[in-house]
């Protein structure tokens, strides 16, 4: 059923920003009669969600759905309403609907059977283009001019815009050459809209490498270890996987599972220590009992590989962070390579995250996402005040939260 205004025409919404948050929102406010048109400071929308498709496209994840809840940590209550609307499940059934097929990887999560990105964007703007909504490129919104209308930037100059309703999906912090620039964040501070701090997620972190190993091993992976991290009074987590060496720190997806709580620490003490088992199947006995056994005359490289299987990039990182005389202590360098001792420095800079924390904070929304402070604009995606591992965590919230904020539009317009 069309809405309708007080002039009796079509009430419109601008769905401002073209990521998966706001394509959703675009999707059913469509369905719900209303005249609706997505501004995007880029030459195309999606760009964000494409490159993150390029080495698979990650959509959801496949564990029982009370673990997928705690993959958002603190704001595992504001986010579980969204996903209750949306589900892992829905958003599957979702896709299929769009003519994708979907397969469970080994790892529990959700890909598109041909793992691609572009696929899926396109038959999702077809849809949505059939519905009647219109794409507005090359418009960088800067806030509202004095009449109280949207002020865009455009190619063919400033550009004045009224709505009946705004969604605002403009993204975090991170990648800003394909949009996420976090412009909008002045713009609402301006206008009393309570803000979390922007901080890097899902990130890498830095470390002092010699000279020698950041020339020789930046770029190598390490496969099959594991990362134990201690915070005061807080239970250690350990969680196993593998990460790269890069020339400033590590990077990768074991590294970013632990980033929220890594990024935090150094926050809060200037460093974050951590431990690296690098042979996470194994006994601290049994590797005790390997090193032990007499060498000879060959090197403790040799003789690691030849007993442990250690080698390359594993057997150099003993190196670095062991002091030489405990290579002759074979329960001292047992212990190293169960619990070797890394100390990181910082997180990388936000824009080479993969994702952002903090945004715009859920006190300063209603629970249909509408702002407190500028009753008819409703947020969502990654701009708000939210983060979640990789894993298809953070696309189920961002599509969640687009539908959770076209839903509370079109209960706001009734």
């Amino acid at each position: 059923m069309t809405s309708l205004n007080n002039s009796g025409l079509q009430k419109t919404v601008a769905v401002i920003g073209g990521g998966p948050a706001g394509l959703m929102a675009a999707e059913v406010l469509a369905a719900g009669g209303l005249q609706v048109h997505v501004y995007d400071a880029m030459p195309s929308v999606g760009r964000k969600f494409l490159l993150a498709g390029k080495g698979g496209m990650n959509l959801t994840h496949s564990e029982p759905y009370d673990d997928f809840l705690t993959r958002y940590g603190a704001r595992r209550p504001q986010i579980a309403p969204l996903l209750e609307q949306f589900s892992p499940d829905a958003l599957r059934a979702w896709v299929h609907a769009l003519g994708i097929d979907t397969f469970i990887g080994s790892s529990g999560r959700v890909f598109p059977t041909d793992m691609k990105a572009a696929p899926l964007l396109r038959a999702w703007l077809h849809r949505l283009r059939q519905a009647g909504v219109g794409f507005h490129m090359r418009h960088r919104w800067l806030g509202w001019n004095e009449a109280g209308a949207l002020s865009f930037d455009t190619t063919q100059g400033p550009l004045a815009v009224r709505a009946d309703a705004v969604v605002l999906a403009l993204g975090g912090g991170s990648w800003a050459r394909l949009g996420s620039d976090a412009r909008w964040v002045p713009l609402l501070a301006q206008r009393e809209v309570p803000l979390a701090p922007l901080l890097p997620a899902n990130c890498g972190f830095e470390a002092s490498w010699s000279a020698y190993f950041r020339e020789h091993f930046a770029g190598h992976h390490l496969k099959s270890v594991a990362i134990t991290t201690t915070d005061g009074d807080q239970p250690a987590q350990r969680k196993q996987g593998e990460f790269v060496i890069t020339a400033d720190g590590v990077e990768g997806s074991l590294i970013y599972a632990l980033s929220a709580g890594l990024r935090d620490r150094i926050a809060a003490s200037g460093s974050a220590l951590v431990y690296l088992d690098l042979l996470p199947d194994w006994s601290l006995q049994r590797v005790t009992d390997e090193v032990a056994r007499p060498r000879g005359a060959r090197s403790w490289s040799s003789h690691l590989q030849s007993r442990l299987g250690l080698k390359g990039v594993k057997t150099s990182l003993l190196r670095e962070l062991v002091p030489a005389a405990d290579f002759g202590q074979p329960l001292l360098l047992a212990q190293a390579i169960k619990a070797l001792p890394l100390t990181l420095l910082a997180a990388r800079p936000i824009d080479e995250a993969i994702s952002s924390a903090g945004g715009v904070t859920f006190e300063g929304m209603d629970p249909q996402l509408m702002l407190k402070a500028l009753p008819g604009v409703f947020c969502a995606g990654e701009m708000l005040d939210w983060e979640a591992p990789t894993g298809g965590y953070l696309l189920s919230a961002c599509l969640a939260s687009g539908r959770a904020a076209g839903n509370g539009v079109l209960s706001w317009l009734r």
